[in-house]
């Protein structure tokens, strides 16, 4: 795509939607247990599911390989410490979906995972 904008507001649709099903439809019973266990088999699964979603993302926007392949050890990285981090934290707090404090953690987190996809973007239109 030849317009910067466009081509960002389509690899943040695409990543927004990755987002969605790797979140929210594949998660297993293992990757939704032990969050607050910094080195957990389950958020490492699930991290990946993210890195693949993202690599087909990348693949049909036409990212080249070598930003490609730092991009997503970085979002590896920071999606691992964004989950733990919202895990440890509803660990300590005991609080569940029916406590506003639940529903914060859990909007700091979303919002966490979509500014990484803004700053992949941006890193990819300069």
């Amino acid at each position: 795509m030849s317009n910067p904008l466009v081509y960002t507001l389509v690899l943040l649709a695409l990543l927004q939607a990755k987002h969605l099903f790797a979140d929210f439809y594949l998660q297993t019973p293992r990757m939704l247990s032990g969050r607050a266990i910094y080195l957990h088999v389950g958020r490492t699964q699930h991290v990946g599911v993210h890195i693949l979603g993202s690599l087909a993302v990348m693949l049909v926007c036409g990212v080249p390989m070598g930003a490609l392949i730092g991009l997503l050890v970085v979002e590896a990285l920071l999606h691992y410490h964004i989950d733990f981090a919202k895990g440890w934290w509803s660990e300590r707090t005991g609080f569940g979906p029916t406590d506003s404090g639940f529903w914060r953690a859990f909007g700091v987190d979303q919002l966490a995972h979509q500014w990484t996809y803004i700053a992949m973007a941006f890193v990819l239109v300069l």
